[in-house]
């Protein structure tokens, strides 16, 4: 039966999906959105605001998994899926009114509605100028109206349900082969996000970012001994259509997934001390977001997250100041094609492009919103401004940050032969970092020992520990750009209420001397 419910979200989807219907090739977004947009900056301009944007966003989730298991007791092999959907549609308006922000949102999207939500962000406005220490001001942008899509040739979206768990259902088999294999799990997402901009600066601008993501894991028991391992296979997390899904080879690394783990399962301990590391790209990524991407955040720098997200060691003073070793250039950058973070605008309407956060080992830029980048003498933003819904309030949010890549005649061997007594560390694992991104510990998901310049077996338990400048000062060297690669983190929060940002990071195998390794439980 229909209930007025669903009658209701069926007609706002339907509603959503021809608002956001431009053609791939339009340069231009549609007339409907561009009317939609000028009532909220019609409704400013009336209300003496001296700044407005309205941003109307679509957002669609879809998550599907699988998990394969024996049941304990008969042996017998089970498998269950697992599938959620989401959808979300509104705006949210902007205003600076006496030199102060004001913002309110709505679920309804009616020229009368945006009218109303206007005014409600005025009210707001004036009673946050009560209590502004200073005016806002704006770094300044240029005006654009374009229409910008992630490159993809196929909406997976329009994938049927039974074709991607048929997916999964392959990967899980691959991996439950081996007795030794208690579980196979198998999972991937989708997510797209329609958004049209409008500001009162003249920019009118429309996107639709697409985002593709999944994993597979195997766990392994053995019951005579009382121990289980797990070995998990990340790949590449990235801004694409479903093309993108074969070139994950998740059914490719399934077998690999179930030999490693059974190895895992009985791989001996670490023995601590200092030692040298070579850490993989889908390892050093999760370093790298919560060690150099996070403490380069202005807001943090400034005190401005500290209730929530903590401060920074990397204060304003530390610009042009040597903070890594001469082998570090980090970029941030919102262009780099499939990176989680890439689109063509930021909430504040800033065309995004890349810039250097650090030029070997030197500090030399924050990420930066318009409202921020005049607080360091900056210009222009940095283009880093970001909301997760319509919802919600836009503010400084992480590019992607990446770790250039070394000389194109250095390889991964190459770094492996000049170790003595290290360790190779690959994929995520549990870790910790203080407020101020100071002191860390990073595990993995697999080790292999490195001895007298050659990579033996697997080994288990291990943990690293340091201060973060000590950490990058101990880089010597890194993989050349035929052994970049990129991977993302879906769930970096910040702010209050809390917001969620998606982002990737990039590099290649890296080589760091004379950590501190401890042995875990």
């Amino acid at each position: 039966m229909l209930t007025r419910r669903h009658f209701l979200a069926a007609s706002t989807a339907a509603f959503a999906a021809n608002l956001f219907g431009a053609p791939k090739d339009s340069k231009t977004p549609p007339p409907e959105l561009e009317k939609l947009g000028a009532v909220a900056l019609r409704e400013a301009k009336k209300y003496k605001a001296t700044y407005c944007d309205i941003r109307i966003v679509r957002l669609r989730d879809q998550r599907i998994g699988l998990r394969v298991q024996s049941e304990r007791g008969t042996g017998r092999v089970i498998s269950v899926p697992n599938v959620g959907e989401d959808a979300t549609f509104g705006f949210g308006v902007r205003v600076i009114v006496n030199g102060a922000w004001g913002f309110a949102a709505s679920p309804v999207v009616t020229p009368e509605e945006i009218a109303r939500i206007t005014g409600e962000a005025v009210i707001v406005a004036k009673a946050n100028a009560s209590i502004q220490p200073k005016p806002v001001q704006l770094a300044r942008v240029k005006a654009y109206r374009d229409v910008w899509v992630t490159p993809h040739e196929k909406d997976p979206f329009t994938v049927s349900m039974q074709e991607k768990i048929d997916l999964l259902q392959r990967v899980c088999n691959e991996i439950k082969k081996n007795q030794k294999v208690q579980s196979g799990n198998a999972n991937i997402n989708f997510r797209t996000e329609d958004k049209y901009f409008a500001s009162s600066e003249n920019s009118s601008i429309q996107q639709l970012i697409i985002q593709i993501y999944g994993s597979a894991s195997a766990t392994a028991v053995d019951r005579d001994a009382g121990t289980s391992a797990t070995r998990n296979y990340t790949p590449t997390q990235a801004s694409a259509g479903w093309e993108y899904v074969p070139e994950m080879n998740l059914e490719e690394n399934a077998t690999r997934l179930r030999e490693e783990v059974i190895e895992h399962l009985n791989a001996p301990a670490v023995k601590p001390g200092k030692k040298d590391l070579l850490l993989m790209p889908n390892h050093l990524m999760l370093t790298i977001h919560e060690s150099v991407a996070h403490p380069t955040e202005l807001d943090r720098a400034l005190g401005y997250e500290a209730n929530y997200a903590g401060t920074s060691y990397i204060t304003p003073d530390k610009i042009g100041k040597r903070i890594a070793s001469e082998h570090c250039t980090f970029i941030g950058d919102r262009t780099q094609a499939r990176g989680l973070g890439t689109c063509g605008y930021d909430d504040d309407g800033v065309k995004t492009s890349e810039f250097t956060i650090i030029d070997k080992g030197i500090f030399r830029n924050y990420q930066t919103t318009r409202e921020q980048a005049i607080l360091v003498g900056d210009k222009e933003s940095h283009g880093c401004c970001q909301a997760d819904s319509w919802a919600t309030v836009p503010f400084q949010r992480m590019p992607n940050v990446w770790l250039k890549a070394g000389p194109k005649e250095t390889t991964m061997e190459d770094l492996i032969a000049g170790i003595d007594d290290g360790v190779l560390i690959d994929g995520r694992g549990s870790y910790s970092i203080d407020q101020q991104r100071y002191n860390f510990q990073f595990g993995g998901d697999a080790f292999w020992e490195i001895k007298g310049g050659k990579r033996r077996g697997m080994i288990s338990r291990v943990s690293y520990q340091a201060r973060t400048p000590d950490f990058w000062q101990a880089c010597d060297g890194t993989a050349g750009p035929a052994y970049w690669r990129q991977f993302g983190t879906t769930g970096d929060a910040k702010g209050e209420p809390t917001q969620i940002n998606s982002i990737s990071h990039g590099c290649s195998p890296t080589r760091f001397r004379n950590i501190d390794v401890i042995l875990t439980d």
